[in-house]
Order: C-alpha cells, then structure tokens, then sequence
C-alpha cells in the first residue's frame, strides 16, 4: 500500500516538474470534474458555477498554451479546447437564464 501510493507521488511529482501548464490544467479539469459531479448529486448552483469557471479557466489556459508554443497535436488540443469552452459559456448563460 505505501508503496503504491509513493509511486503515485513520485508520478505527480515527476508530472508536475516535466510540464507544469499541463499539470496545472489536469489539477483544473479534475476540480471541475468533481464539482460538477457533486452538482449533479446535490444541485447546489455555486458547485456549478465554480466547476464551470473552472472549465473556462483550463480552457483559456489550454488556448494560450497552445498559441506560445503548439505540440504535434495542436488541432485536436485547439478543438476540445473549444468545445470545452463552448460549453462552459453555454452552461453560465443557461444559469443567468434561470437564476432569475
């Protein structure tokens, strides 16, 4: 057991030193993952929005990274990015919608 979880630190570690843009927008979507699973079990509005702000923040970031420097994959990272981005906004002006 502690083995494993000391090569799951020293995975994180070694990730995090490698590419730390990449990281840090891998710890944003995860975030976003888990609000937006705990929104959809206990449809509090914050836990949507804070996932949602979170999604444009790893989105936007992803857009900048890839602009400064692109990867070989830099359409299909560009156009989920989009998406991800797309839906983000799509999902705050439906809750501006029915805030109200």
């Amino acid at each position: 057991m502690i083995r494993t979880c000391y090569s799951w630190i020293h995975t994180l570690t070694l990730a995090s030193q490698y590419n730390p843009p990449r990281f840090v927008e891998l710890i944003m979507l995860g975030m976003a993952l888990i609000m937006l699973t705990i929104f959809t079990f206990f449809t509090s509005l914050p836990y949507l929005v804070l996932g949602l702000s979170l999604v444009v923040g790893a989105s936007v970031s992803i857009l900048v990274r890839e602009a400064i420097a692109p990867t070989p994959q830099t359409r299909v990272t560009k156009l989920m990015a989009l998406l991800l981005l797309t839906v983000s906004l799509y999902g705050f002006a439906d809750v501006l919608k029915y805030s109200y």
